[in-house]
C-alpha cells in the first residue's frame, strides 16, 4: 500500500538501525487496499463485538413476547428498521464476572469477561490474567488472509492505571479486547490514527490520489533497494540476515503497490474518506467517524473484525445533548429513583440510535450479491444487565447481521436460564468455519439462530 518517504526514511538501514527495518513494522505502514477475497464466489463473513458499559435499564429493554411476533421495547425501538435483519437474545450470562469470593470490582469483571468468559485475577499490579477474547480467537485464525488481523477502538481515554475499580487492575476496564490472558489489547480512540493504521500517511481513501501517490513511492523503494545492496558487502552474518529479511519486505510492499495501480474490477468500490483532523468533539460526531472507518475497513476487507468499546466499564461520560448531564456510572446506581431510572433509559436509548446508524452504513454498503450487513455478524450487549445491583445474568444482547446466510432474524430468542454468553460467540466462531473446542467457561453451541 501507501508509504511515505518520511516514514521510510525513519526506517533505512543508512541510519544504523537495522532492527527498526523489521517486517512487522513495515506492515503496519502499508495496509493493502486489496479487493475482498471471495471465497470461491462464497461472500466474505465479518464479526463486529460493540460494547455498552454500566448495564441496562432492562424493563425498557427485554421484550414481553418470544419469537417473530414480540414488540420492540422503548429502548431497542430505534432499531425498528433492521427489525428483520437481528434478533435479540435473553438469558444469556457471565458466571465468571460474578465476586466468586473476590468481593466487589464488578465493573472490572465486565468488561475482562465480555468476550473471555473468564474470571480476571484480582489485582492492581503488573500481575494481570483474565482469557483470549473471541474476537482474537477469530483473528488468529482468518486474520492472516487481510492487512490487519483485527481492528480495537474505543470512544474514551484508556490511559488509566493502577486500581480502577476495588482492587482490579484498570486493564481490565480499559478493553474487552485479550490477545493472550496476560495481553490485553487498548483500544485506540484517535479516529486520525485509525485512518493512518488502515490507510498510511496518504490523505484520502480516493483511489485516483492513492495510485498517483503509489507511483511516486515506487521511486522511493528503488532507492532503498540500491542502498541496501550497497551496503550488503560489508555486512556480517546477522546483519545480512536482517537486510535480507527488509529487501523481502520491499518486495511485499512492491507486489501491494502493483496489486493497487492495476485494481481489480471486481474490488467493490469504497467512498472516499479524507483523513480525520483528530478526536472530534461531540460524541455522536466520535462515533459516527468511528462507524465510517469500521465501514470502510470492511469494505475494503483490511479486516474482518472489529471490537468498540462505546464506553469504558465505571465510565462518567455525560450526554447533555439528550439532556442528560449525569455522569453515567453515577447515574447507573439509581438506587430505584424513578427521574435517574428515566435519564439512565435515556442513554440506553441513545446507544440503540448510534448502533442503528451503523447497522445503516453496512445495510448501505453494496458487498457482492448483498450488503456488508448481509454478510456480517454485528454483536451489541452489555456484561451488566441491571447496573444498579450489577447482575451478570440475563445480559442484554443483540446480534444483527446476516452472517451471509448464518443468522435469520426478526425474532425475540430466550435461552435457558444459566446458558453462558461465550456459547454465542462459539456459535459464531462455527459460522465462520472455525472450530474452537472451547471459549472461557463456554458449554456447547447454542441454537436457533439460523431456525425459523
Amino acid at each position: 500500500m501507501i508509504i511515505t518517504g518520511k516514514a521510510l526514511s525513519r526506517r533505512t538501514l543508512l541510519r544504523g538501525a537495522g532492527t527498526a527495518l523489521a517486517l512487522p513494522l513495515l506492515d503496519s505502514m502499508v495496509p493493502a487496499l486489496a479487493a475482498p477475497n471471495r471465497n470461491g464466489g462464497q461472500p466474505v463473513r465479518r464479526a463486529a463485538f460493540l460494547y455498552v458499559p454500566n448495564g441496562i435499564i432492562m424493563k425498557d429493554w427485554t421484550p414481553a413476547a418470544e419469537g417473530s411476533g414480540y414488540e420492540l421495547t422503548k429502548t431497542l425501538k430505534p432499531l425498528e428498521a433492521f427489525r428483520q435483519k437481528m434478533l435479540v437474545l435473553t438469558g444469556l450470562d457471565h458466571y465468571n464476572g460474578q465476586s466468586l469470593g473476590d468481593g466487589a470490582g464488578d465493573h472490572a469483571r465486565a468488561g475482562a469477561t465480555w468476550l473471555t468468559g473468564v474470571h480476571p485475577k484480582k489485582t492492581q499490579g503488573a500481575d494481570i490474567h483474565a482469557g483470549i477474547s473471541a474476537d482474537q480467537i477469530i483473528a488468529r485464525e482468518i486474520g492472516r488472509q487481510t492487512t490487519l488481523p483485527s481492528l480495537e477502538l474505543g470512544l474514551e481515554d484508556n490511559r488509566m492505571v493502577g486500581n480502577c475499580d476495588s482492587g482490579y487492575s484498570c486493564a481490565y476496564s480499559n478493553t474487552i479486547s485479550w490477545s493472550s490472558p496476560t495481553t490485553p489489547l487498548p483500544p485506540e480512540m484517535n479516529p486520525r490514527a485509525v485512518f493512518e493504521r488502515l490507510f498510511g500517511d496518504g490523505e484520502t481513501t480516493d483511489p485516483v490520489a492513492r495510485a498517483a501517490q503509489a507511483r511516486s513511492d515506487r521511486s522511493i523503494l528503488d532507492f532503498v533497494r540500491a542502498d541496501t545492496a550497497r551496503l550488503g558487502a560489508g555486512l556480517g552474518a546477522t546483519d545480512k540476515r536482517k537486510l535480507g529479511e527488509y529487501l523481502d519486505s520491499v518486495r511485499e510492499i512492491e507486489r501491494r503497490i502493483q496489486k493497487l495501480e492495476q485494481g481489480d474490477p471486481n474490488a467493490a468500490a469504497i467512498p472516499a474518506l479524507d483523513r480525520p483532523a483528530g478526536i472530534p468533539p461531540t460524541f455522536e460526531e466520535h462515533i459516527d467517524l468511528m462507524f465510517d472507518l469500521m465501514t470502510i475497513a470492511f469494505q475494503a476487507d483490511l479486516t474482518r473484525v472489529v471490537t468498540l468499546m462505546i464506553g469504558r466499564e465505571g465510565g462518567n461520560r455525560t450526554y447533555r445533548s439528550i439532556g442528560v448531564p449525569d455522569a453515567h456510572h453515577g447515574l447507573s446506581h439509581h438506587f430505584n429513583d424513578a427521574g435517574k431510572i428515566d435519564r439512565l433509559q435515556k442513554i440506553d436509548q441513545h446507544h440503540t440510535l448510534m448502533l442503528s446508524r451503523f447497522l445503516k452504513k453496512l445495510d448501505e454498503a453494496r458487498d457482492g450479491a448483498g450488503s456488508l450487513l448481509d454478510h456480517s455478524m454485528v454483536v451489541y450487549g452489555s456484561s451488566l444487565s441491571d447496573g444498579n445491583r450489577h447482575q451478570h445474568d440475563d445480559l442484554p444482547t443483540v446480534l444483527a447481521g446476516g452472517g451471509a446466510g448464518l443468522v435469520h432474524g426478526g425474532r425475540h430468542i430466550r435461552y435457558k436460564k444459566g446458558t453462558p454468553m461465550t456459547n454465542l460467540f462459539l456459535t459464531l466462531m462455527d459460522g465462520m468455519g472455525l472450530r474452537p473446542e472451547k471459549i472461557g467457561d463456554s458449554t456447547g453451541k447454542i441454537e436457533h439462530l439460523t431456525n425459523l
